[in-house]
C-alpha cells in the first residue's frame, strides 16, 4: 500500500504567500473604496442643508493675516454668516452668532476677528458669542459645545467652506451637540474638478486621522502631518 504523497515545503509556501497576497489585497481593495466613498459624502454634504431654525449659527475658524484681518476663508464664513443671520432675524427668529478659533482671549484669534467683521456688517455684539481656544476643528467644537451648554442652546448651524461641512458636522456631533445642520460658505459647483477631488479626499482623510486620535497617537508626527496636509488653520 502506497503512501500519499508529501507536499513539498516550497508548495506550501507559495500556497501560503498566494492566500496572504490575496487576503492583503482583499482588505486594501476594501479600505480604499471605503476612503472613495468617504470623500463622496464629503463632496456631496457640500451642498449644505436647507436653512432652518436653531439656536446658534457658528462660524468656523480659518485663517488670520498678519495684518490682522480675515483670510479669505474666515472672511467669506464670516459673511455668510451674518446674512444668514440677517435672513433668520428678518423671519421673526432671534439666533446668535458664535465665533470660534484661536487662542483665549487674543485679539487677533479668528474668533476675535470673525466677531469684529460680524459687528461690522451689522450684528448686535450681544448676540455675538466668542467660542476661542480652539486650533483644530475638533477643538473649535469642543469649545463651541462648553458654550452652548452654558446657556442652554440645542441646535447649532456651522458656517464653512463647502468641503470642510463633513468633518465639522462629524466633528460637532461628536462633542455632543444634539443638533447640527451645515451652511456652505460659498458654491462647490464654482470649485474646479480637481479643487473638489483634492478638498474632498484631504477630508477624508481628516475624518479618519480625526477617528484615530492621530494627532494625540502619532505626535510629533501628528503635528507634522497637520501641517503638511493643512497648512496654518487651514480648512
Amino acid at each position: 500500500m502506497r503512501r500519499p504523497p508529501i507536499a513539498r515545503p516550497n508548495r506550501i509556501i507559495r500556497r501560503v504567500l498566494a492566500i496572504g497576497l490575496t487576503t492583503s489585497f482583499l482588505i486594501s481593495l476594501c479600505g480604499i473604496s471605503a476612503f472613495l466613498w468617504l470623500a463622496w459624502q464629503v463632496d456631496r454634504v457640500g451642498l449644505g442643508d436647507p436653512p432652518q431654525q436653531t439656536d446658534a449659527i457658528v462660524v468656523l475658524g480659518a485663517l488670520v493675516r498678519a495684518d490682522g484681518e480675515p483670510g479669505r476663508d474666515l472672511y467669506a464664513r464670516t459673511r455668510w454668516a451674518v446674512n444668514l443671520f440677517h435672513q433668520r432675524v428678518a423671519l421673526g427668529e432671534t439666533p446668535v452668532l458664535i465665533t470660534t478659533g484661536g487662542y483665549v482671549g487674543d485679539r487677533l484669534s479668528a474668533a476675535a476677528v470673525a466677531r469684529r467683521k460680524a459687528i461690522e456688517w451689522g450684528v448686535p455684539a450681544a448676540r455675538i458669542f466668542l467660542a476661542d481656544g480652539g486650533q483644530t476643528t475638533g477643538e473649535d467644537a469642543r469649545a463651541t459645545a462648553v458654550a452652548m451648554a452654558n446657556y442652554g442652546w440645542h441646535s447649532a448651524t456651522l458656517v464653512s467652506h463647502p468641503l470642510h461641512l463633513y468633518r465639522s458636522r462629524w466633528h460637532f456631533q461628536r462633542a455632543g451637540i444634539p443638533e447640527v445642520h451645515t451652511y456652505a460658505a460659498g458654491n462647490r459647483e464654482r470649485l474646479p474638478g480637481w479643487a473638489r477631488v483634492y478638498l474632498s479626499s484631504r477630508e477624508a482623510f481628516g475624518v479618519v486621522w480625526a477617528a484615530v486620535d492621530g494627532w494625540k497617537r502619532f505626535a510629533p508626527l501628528g503635528h507634522f502631518l497637520e501641517g503638511l496636509v493643512y497648512g496654518r488653520r487651514g480648512l
